[in-house]
C-alpha cells in the first residue's frame, strides 16, 4: 500500500510517493512501452524523476511530473497503461464539497487530485493543532479510502 506524503515548498506543491518497494530509476530505465506513454501524458510537463513501484505482486512505474508549475504524477502498468494521476490543484478548484470537508478538519495546506479510471477522488493534507493529517475523500465530500 502506498503512502503519500505531501508537502509544501516555496516554489509550489510537491507530491512525493513512499513505499518499501519503490525504486528510483531513470526515465531511459524504463520499460519502452512505458517511456512511450509517458511521452505521450506528459502535456508541455517536465519529468522529474521515476520509480519502480510493486504493489500486491505487481509491477507499476510512477513518473513524477512538473506541468504549469505543479507536480502531476503518472502512474503505468508495465505494458505502459495509465492507471492513475495525481495532480496539485489549487483549493478553490476542488469541488465545494470537497474544500468544505477538508476545511472542516483543519487549514488546508496542500491539495491533489487523483484520477484513477473515470473516477476522481482528492488527497489534502490539513494542519490542526499544530499536527499534519492527509484526508482521503470522494468527489462529493465523503470520505474515501486511498
Amino acid at each position: 500500500m502506498r503512502t503519500h506524503l505531501l508537502t509544501s515548498t516555496l516554489a509550489g506543491l510537491a507530491c512525493v510517493s513512499l513505499s518499501a518497494a519503490d525504486t528510483s530509476i531513470a526515465f531511459k530505465q524504463l520499460p519502452a512501452g512505458v517511456q512511450a506513454a509517458a511521452t505521450k501524458h506528459l502535456e508541455g510537463g517536465t519529468v522529474k524523476g521515476a520509480s519502480k513501484e510493486i504493489e500486491k505482486g505487481q509491477t507499476f512505474y510512477e513518473v513524477e511530473t512538473v506541468r504549469n508549475g505543479r507536480t502531476r504524477d503518472l502512474l503505468f502498468d508495465a505494458t505502459g497503461r495509465l492507471v492513475e494521476v495525481e495532480e496539485a490543484v489549487p483549493l478553490d478548484a476542488v469541488p465545494r464539497a470537497v474544500r468544505t470537508a477538508l476545511e472542516a478538519q483543519g487549514a488546508v495546506i496542500s491539495v491533489e487530485s487523483v484520477t484513477r479510471g473515470a473516477t476522481v477522488s482528492y488527497e489534502g493534507v490539513v494542519r490542526k493543532n499544530g499536527k499534519r493529517t492527509e484526508v482521503a475523500l470522494a468527489a462529493d465530500g465523503t470520505p474515501h479510502k486511498p
